[in-house]
């Protein structure tokens, strides 16, 4: 085992956002001290204030930390924070580690690999799942893929997130690949969670007494169990927003269109989250897809 490997590797993390807040969470409670930025100054600050360091800039969390943890939306956001002003690449010290956590294109995770690459910095394609809950205890799902000598710096931090972590290849694309073709399942499965409890809606059939039976039935999946229980609470506070189902079923797409192969569900369930979203629900849960089912009376907050 290398030296590299048994020492704690400086660490920071850029996004506490749902998923990245509970992340840093997991890093302090298994022994770092991450360095933390977030484009709302004050969450980073509130997260220092129970251990670990506010910075002012990626830029300035780059100087202080050999592995860099990326937990933004995107690609454009993960440029932006790159190479952006400010930003943590060119901080960066030849050797560190950026670990990239959005779901991205693969090709555009291959390509970043190579431009990182070329400024003596090591990368892992790192997509994560697993929610928020997950998240935070430090049980979430990793699906990586990176050069030996990356995972050598950074893989202590990694599983310090991640519950399970899946090393899928010594280069970029494999992770995100893998992870695209689980928000294939992930949005089908919300769509048609949907779409069967907007039928018994439609048909009269008592919602909570639906659940119950779908839940306990062979038609149950862990999307129905989760997300209909948000429509049936009436709470669509976003977790996971529709837009980011327009986005990630739309990377869905973009791949099998790449090789002409055909994804019939997974276009529909893309039509059905475009119209939710505009339909003015686009930063709703993405659970409030149903919305779109005409001639249905969702249930209502209890008082």
């Amino acid at each position: 085992m290398s030296i590299s490997y048994m020492i704690k590797a400086s660490v920071g993390l850029i996004g506490l956002g749902a998923m990245g807040s509970g992340m840093a969470k997991s890093l302090r409670r298994a022994g770092y001290s991450p360095f933390v930025f977030d484009v709302r100054s004050e969450v980073s600050a509130a997260f220092a204030r129970e251990g670990g360091t506010a910075c002012t800039s990626p830029a300035d969390l780059a100087h202080n930390c050999q592995v860099i943890v990326s937990v933004v939306v995107n690609a454009a956001q993960t440029e932006d924070l790159l190479f952006g002003e400010k930003g943590c690449a060119r901080a960066m010290k030849p050797g560190s580690v950026f670990v990239m956590c959005s779901t991205v294109d693969p090709n555009w995770s291959i390509a970043m690999e190579a431009r990182l690459e070329a400024m003596g910095i090591l990368y892992i394609d790192a997509p994560i799942s697993g929610g928020a809950a997950r998240a935070a205890s430090g049980e979430m799902t990793m699906m990586s893929a990176g050069k030996p000598q990356a995972y050598a710096v950074a893989e202590p931090c990694l599983r310090a997130m991640a519950g399970t972590l899946y090393k899928l290849g010594d280069k970029a694309g494999a992770g995100s690949k893998v992870k695209i073709i689980n928000q294939l399942l992930a949005g089908v499965h919300i769509a048609a969670a949907a779409e069967a409890m907007a039928l018994g809606l439609r048909e009269g059939v008592d919602a909570k007494a639906l659940y119950e039976v779908i839940t306990h039935s062979a038609g149950n999946s862990w999307m129905f169990e989760n997300r209909m229980a948000h429509v049936l609470a009436a709470d669509y506070t976003p977790l996971s927003a529709v837009d980011i189902f327009v986005k990630d079923l739309g990377l869905v797409l973009d791949m099998a269109r790449a090789s002409k192969f055909p994804l019939p569900l997974s276009s529909t369930a893309h039509q059905m989250f475009m119209q939710a979203s505009t339909a003015g629900f686009a930063k709703e849960d993405d659970s409030a897809v149903i919305k779109i089912f005409p001639g249905i009376e969702l249930p209502k907050k209890e008082a």
